[in-house]
C-alpha cells in the first residue's frame, strides 16, 4: 500500500510555511498581540519604580542618568525594529511572500516612534551631561539617519500607487539602509564620540551597578513586549485593508 503522505522534512517545514497565510498570522497577532500589551505594562511599572526611585544616584551624573532607563531600550528597539522590517522586506522581495511586505509596512511606525523617542531622551540627557542639547557626534547623527530611512521607506511605500510596486521599491530601501545599522552600533568605536562604549553587553561582563542594571534590563523586556504588542496590533490593521475582499476578512467583518 502507499503511502501519500508527504516526507518527514516537508512536514517538519509545515509550521513554518504556515506564517504564509495572512489569516494565520492574524489569528496569531490576534491571541498573543494583547498578552504582550499586559505583560509589557507590568514591566513597564515594575522597572519605573526601580529606575526611578530603588536605584541610586550616579556618582558624576546625580538623577540625571535615570533617563537611561527610557533612553537605552528605545535607543536599542530603534535598531532592532529596523532589522525586523528590512528582514521581512526582503523576504517579502525575494520570495514574494505577501506577508514579509505587511510585518515591514507594521514595522516602519514603530521604529520610527522609538528612534524619535531615543533621539529626544539622549537630547534631554545631553544638556546636563555635555552642555548642550545636540552635537554632530557620529551616533547622534547616523541615529537621525536611521529616522530619516523610516521616514523615507513610509514615504515611498506611500507613494507609489501600485502595491506590489512600492513594496519592491521601499524594500529595497530598507535592505540598503541596514548598512547604517553598524554604523551606529559602532560608532563609538570607530571614531571620537561624546558617547560612552557599552557598560552592558560586555565579554567580560556588565561595568554597570547591580541596582542600576536589574531595572534597564527590566525595561528593555518592557520595551521588546511593547514593540510586540504594537506589531501585532498593526499587523491586524494591515491585512484586514489588504485582505478585505477575502472570504475570512468578511466572516471576521460579520462576526
Amino acid at each position: 500500500m502507499l503511502d501519500n503522505a508527504p516526507p518527514r522534512h516537508a512536514r517538519n517545514w509545515v509550521w513554518f510555511h504556515r506564517f504564509g497565510s495572512p489569516e494565520h498570522c492574524y489569528r496569531l497577532s490576534e491571541r498573543w498581540g494583547p498578552r504582550a500589551g499586559v505583560c509589557a505594562g507590568a514591566l513597564f511599572m515594575v522597572g519605573l519604580y526601580l529606575g526611578l526611585v530603588a536605584a541610586p544616584p550616579d556618582y558624576q551624573m546625580g538623577n540625571s542618568y535615570r533617563i537611561i532607563f527610557i533612553h537605552v531600550p528605545t535607543a536599542w528597539m530603534s535598531l532592532f525594529a529596523y532589522v525586523s522590517m528590512a528582514i521581512s522586506a526582503a523576504i517579502g522581495l525575494i520570495w514574494k511572500i505577501k506577508m514579509g511586505h505587511c510585518i515591514a509596512r507594521s514595522c516602519a511606525p514603530l521604529g520610527a516612534a522609538f528612534t524619535l523617542c531615543a533621539l529626544i531622551t539622549g537630547s534631554l540627557w545631553g544638556k546636563p551631561t555635555w552642555g548642550t542639547y545636540w552635537i554632530w557626534d557620529a551616533r547622534l547623527t547616523s541615529e537621525l539617519i536611521l529616522l530619516f530611512l523610516y521616514f523615507g521607506f513610509m514615504a515611498l511605500d506611500n507613494a507609489i500607487e501600485n502595491r506590489r510596486t512600492a513594496a519592491q521599491a521601499s524594500a529595497i530601501l530598507a535592505v540598503v539602509g541596514l548598512i547604517n545599522i553598524p554604523i551606529i552600533h559602532y560608532s563609538v568605536e570607530w571614531w571620537n564620540t561624546l558617547h560612552q562604549g557599552s557598560t552592558v553587553l560586555k565579554l567580560e561582563g556588565p561595568t554597570i551597578d547591580t541596582r542600576m542594571l536589574i531595572p534597564l534590563l527590566v525595561m528593555f523586556f518592557a520595551i521588546n513586549l511593547y514593540f510586540i504588542s504594537g506589531l501585532c496590533s498593526r499587523i491586524q490593521c494591515e491585512l484586514l485593508d489588504s485582505e478585505r475582499s477575502t472570504s475570512w476578512v468578511r466572516r471576521i467583518a460579520g462576526g
